[in-house]
């Protein structure tokens, strides 16, 4: 079976992920493709010979999409996934699902009354080898009770549009997702701390910014966000147990030797370093709906608790306190006690 998927939204991650699934994912096509900006979806739709549709909800309705792809911008997330969910539609949203917790949980109680999961969001480091290798360690028990994990995401730089704010929103909500993930806790409650600034920052901005974290079993999560670095797009994450430490691989990068130095290679942007990620989710995401089952991604419940956890992470670089997450209850739809 061929899944025929209708993208809303063709701004760079949307063109990006119509060239993947074009190009690189097998059992899909991009049959159907909107944009605020008409001329900007009718060059995306021109790469795949989709069909251009005025709104997100006509393309939703449309017979020749089975299933919805969301790139839009934030604040209309949730209005486009509530429409496919309506519809009976399979989503996936980029993050975040909706940027504030009262449309995420209207996003949870409609895919509830609807009964199955149709909604995947995209939170593409759960489908990296080396994250996965970590889950891997830790769900066998091999370092034993995870106690600690150190994080740090480091830009090369930023634009001057980019604001303090954005930290937690749009860079550090990738290890909010991903540690929920890896150590299957919830976080409950967050700390931001703001050593020496860099004077390579705009003025602005607070950068570097260390969050800290505690999960409901009590371990304790630092998080190193520095997005002027300088040197590269450098991840990485080890989670320290009982019994041992695992920690993240750098990317494969060839060892070389010259001028009196023994060097490797930093990759300079997220592109590089989740490519294979992003190709691995959208397989699999494919693959799930040609056989037609569930997705199995990160819920819609996952984009509830990024969004939520990220804003009270706002809040804590704003005030200075420990802020907890005040996340509700997990529905037993989504694996919770209820």
């Amino acid at each position: 079976m061929t899944v025929r998927v209708g993208v809303i939204g063709a701004g760079w991650i949307g063109r990006e992920h119509i060239r993947r699934l074009t190009d690189v994912v097998t059992g899909a096509e991009v049959t159907a493709v909107t944009d605020i900006d008409a001329a900007r979806a009718e060059e995306a739709a021109a790469t795949a010979g989709a069909r251009v549709y005025a709104t997100g909800a006509e393309l939703v309705a449309a017979d020749e999409v089975d299933a919805v792809l969301v790139t839009s911008w934030g604040p209309t997330h949730a209005e486009h996934v509530l429409s496919a969910i309506a519809a009976g539609k399979p989503v996936f949203c980029e993050k975040p699902l909706a940027t504030t917790a009262e449309d995420c949980l209207r996003i949870v109680e409609a895919e509830t009354a609807h009964g199955s999961r149709l909604v995947q969001v995209g939170f593409m480091r759960r489908y990296d080898r080396g994250y996965r290798q970590m889950k891997e360690v830790i769900a066998a028990g091999r370092i034993g009770e995870p106690l600690v994990v150190h994080c740090a995401h480091r830009n090369p730089t930023v634009p001057e549009s980019y604001t303090s704010d954005m930290a937690a929103l749009d860079t550090a909500v990738h290890e909010i997702d991903v540690l929920r993930w890896l150590l299957d806790d919830e976080i409950v409650s967050a700390q931001v701390v703001t050593p020496r600034a860099t004077s390579k920052r705009f003025a602005h901005l607070k950068d570097p910014q260390i969050m800290l974290f505690e999960t409901a079993r009590g371990v304790r999560i630092d998080l190193e966000v520095f997005v002027n670095c300088q040197y590269g797009y450098d991840i990485q994450c080890e989670a320290v147990g009982e019994e041992g430490l695992v920690r993240l691989p750098d990317p494969a990068s060839v060892g070389l030797r010259t001028a009196g130095q023994h060097s490797t290679t930093v990759l300079t942007d997220w592109v590089g370093r989740f490519a294979d990620a992003f190709d691995t989710e959208f397989r699999e995401w494919i693959a799930r709906l040609a056989a037609g089952e569930a997705p199995t991604g990160p819920s819609a419940w996952d984009g509830y608790a990024a969004t939520v956890i990220t804003a009270a992470t706002v809040e804590a670089l704003e005030s200075g306190h420990v802020i907890p997450t005040a996340l509700k209850p997990r529905p037993a739809f989504y694996g919770g006690a209820g």
